[in-house]
This record gives structure tokens, sequence and C-alpha cells, in this order.
């Protein structure tokens, strides 16, 4: 199952182990019409179609020599769809129907397209309707307006168990889904009555997902897509909570994605001036640590945060205003380097540097230094 954006592509890599004789499809839900474009590894074009696949669906066959392919599927009018792709030999069950064959039903798979073409795929993706033919359960018996407040509603099973979790809502209400479990490093995708798409997310904090519908859900059946990219085995802890704004905003900043306010309603270390050099030694976790630090002169600024092997920071520079300059994981990951590095070009004021451990529940002694050069006169 693949989502295209707003004049935007998804993009699937697949490989062949000897030479194959290989369909390759494209099937769009509801009124989506996709292209579809197969390079190999040299970038050329080895194939591509529209229609091929009969009802507005993107069809090609073609032997491919061994080697790795890229496909690509996007919108034939640039629109946002949604849709299924699937590669697969000849001799294997096709997605569409073609266009001189009567149509049959097919089921479309959701296998990750760098799988080898003889994996076994996961569960199949939804159909047309989030109806009981394709829930597997419901987190709650009761509309689940009614049963979230102060806690959310949760409910635990592996994909393989529950592929598709279902809810409905008895009146408007604004939601936050989560799924956790990060062995199995969840994917999930939320659709209304309609199997229409509404939002999907994958690594929301470290490898959890997360969905937050601000505006709020209008009364109605709602599903819930599992996917899980490590282990469709694992167990992954489903939480449906009501979406709480101020809430959501705090997560950010704990996450280092937003920067807080400077008023002290969120606890950010004052380093004062950086006039040439400032070192800092912190506990750091998985929620980020703030600090600000002054500016008097245009120049350029250097933060780099180090554990010695012991952690995997992250960096993230903001400045008084809230615009992200700059952000670093790995500075040298080729070199088995985890420590951080970001650089910027800055004017007078305040800045906040925000260090984080990446992983769940990590914590390593972190020393930040920063340092701050003037243009040569």
């Amino acid at each position: 199952m693949a989502l295209v954006l707003q004049n935007n592509e998804y993009v699937a890599l697949f490989s062949t182990s000897a030479p194959t004789q290989v369909r390759i499809e494209a099937q769009g839900r509801g009124a989506g019409d996709p292209q579809i474009e197969l390079r190999d590894e040299s970038g050329a074009v080895v194939a591509s179609d529209d229609d091929s696949g009969g009802n507005g669906a993107a069809r090609s066959e073609t032997q491919l020599q061994p080697g790795r392919y890229c496909l690509s599927m996007k919108s034939y009018d640039g629109s946002p769809m949604t849709g299924f792709v699937r590669v697969g030999r000849t001799d294997q069950e096709a997605l569409t129907t073609g266009m001189d064959q009567p149509a049959q039903p097919t089921q479309p798979t959701d296998q990750p397209a760098d799988m080898p073409m003889d994996t076994p795929v996961g569960p199949s993706a939804p159909g047309g309707t989030c109806d009981s033919s394709v829930i597997s359960a419901y987190i709650s018996d009761a509309p689940l307006d009614m049963q979230i407040g102060a806690a959310p509603v949760t409910v635990t099973a592996s994909v393989d168990q529950t592929p598709y979790w279902g809810f409905t809502l008895n009146a408007p209400t604004a939601i936050s889904i989560t799924a956790e479990n990060e062995a199995a490093d969840p994917s999930i995708t939320l659709y209304d009555s309609y199997g229409s798409y509404l939002s999907e997310n994958d690594d929301w904090d470290g490898l959890d997902s997360r969905i937050d519908m601000s505006s709020p859900l209008q009364p109605g059946t709602y599903c819930i897509a599992m996917n899980a990219l490590s282990d469709t085995s694992q167990p992954i802890t489903v939480s449906v909570s009501a979406y709480d704004a101020q809430a959501a905003q705090i997560d950010m900043y704990d996450r280092g994605e937003a920067a807080p306010p400077l008023d002290g309603s969120y606890p950010i270390t004052a380093l004062g001036p950086l006039s040439t050099r400032l070192r800092q030694d912190a506990q750091t976790t998985d929620t980020a640590t703030w600090f600000s630090f002054d500016v008097s002169e245009p120049g350029l600024v250097l933060i780099e945060a180090v554990t010695n092997g012991q952690g995997d920071p992250e960096l993230r520079l903001f400045d008084d205003f809230g615009r992200q300059l700059a952000y670093n994981d790995d500075k040298d990951s080729s070199g088995g380097s985890l420590d951080s590095l970001v650089t910027a070009r800055v004017t007078p004021g305040t800045y906040l540097v925000a260090v984080r451990q990446l992983g769940e529940g990590t914590q390593a002694l972190t020393r930040l230094l920063l340092e701050r050069y003037v243009p040569a006169q």
C-alpha cells in the first residue's frame, strides 16, 4: 500500500537474483489514476505505463536481468492518492485485471518493496470500506468518544493477530493515536468508513508512531491499519486519547522538534553570552535538554555533542523566534562516530540548542561544546 502526496511520487526498491519475467502493477483506490516507471541501477527507464492494467490501473510485463530496480508511482494529475503497488513474476497472481481480461477480484498486499520476491507478504491492505469484513477487532465495544477522557483507551496485539483496529465515534472528537514497541517498529494508517485515507505515521518518537487528529473527526466508524516494519509477531500497544493541544506542543519540545518559549514555562538552562568558547556537561536522556546562549555580533557558531561512544546524541539549533537553523545526528557515521555537530551563521540575538539521546530510555553523560567565530578583518 502506497501513499502519494500532492505532486509527489512513491518509490520502491526491489531486486532480482536471476533473469526473471516480471509483472509490475499499480492500482489506485477510488478514482486514483496511477502511472508507473521502472528504472535500472543506471537510472535508465526499463518500462513505463499508465492504463494497461484496466480501470485506470497501470501494468507492465518485462524480462529483467539480475540487479536492483526502482519502481516509481505517481498520480496522473498530481493529486494526492492512495494506491497499491505489486511486483511479482508473471506466473504469480496479478493485482490488476489487464485491458483484455475479465475483472476478477484481487486483494492487494502491503509487502515492503525492498523484500525479495519470494518473501511471504504480510496482511492484506484495507479494501474499499472500513467495515467488519476488514476490521479485525474494535478498540472499544462502546463508542470511543464515550470512553476516552483523562486516561487513554489502550489495547495490545501483534500485527499478525490484529492487522486492523476499528473504533466508532458518536460525536465530533479530536483524538491522538499512538502505537508503541520499538522492537516491532510500528507504522499506522487511519481510514474513514469509506476507506478514504486520513493520515499515517511511522517513527514519531524513535521507532514508535503517533497520529494527531487536531480537527475533530465526525461521528462514524474508523479503521487503523497496522504494520510492523521489523517484526509482525511483536506485541504493539495501541492507545487512543483525546487530543490535547498543549500536551502535543510539550511533546514536541521534549523531542526537540520545536523550540520552547523563553518565558520560563519550560526548563531551559541559560549559558549566557557566547564570546569565544563554552563547555557544558549534562546527563542527557531521550527527552531533549535545552540550553540558550546569546550572540552579540554576526558570525559563525559551531556546536558539538560528544559522549565518547556511550550514547547517540542528536542536536538541533533554533533562533529565538523558533526557526530551526541546523540539525545533525551522526557527524561521521561512516567513521563509526555517533556524536553530533552543527554549524550555522548567526546574527546578534538569543539562540536555543536541544540535545537528546536517540533510543527509548537511553541516557548518557554528554559534553556540549559551543564555539563562535567572527569574519576575518
